[in-house]
């Protein structure tokens, strides 16, 4: 346990933290789920926009330090190679 002020304040601190990390990972892949679903219903345009809706949270967590930049990157990747392959 803490023991020194300075720790108190850093315990309080990670978890704060850990609470708004918590929220914005949730967040990531609530909007992540809204594209796998699209894909899954075979619906091109829906999948698209639900693609351009989750590209910017997954750079906004890539900012925050939630995810790195590579793992977003595949993500994105990822998802569009699918999208893309739902019109075949």
């Amino acid at each position: 346990m803490a023991n020194s002020p300075q720790a108190k304040k850093r315990a309080r601190q990670n978890e704060r933290r850990f609470a708004v990390n918590k929220a914005r990972r949730s967040r990531i892949r609530t909007y992540l789920r809204k594209v796998e679903e699209a894909i899954a219903s075979g619906d091109q345009d829906a999948a698209k926009e639900a693609l351009k809706s989750a590209q910017p949270e997954l750079m906004r967590g890539v900012c925050k330090g939630v995810l790195h930049k590579n793992t977003a990157s595949r993500k994105m990747s990822r998802l569009s190679s699918r999208v893309k392959a739902i019109s075949v």
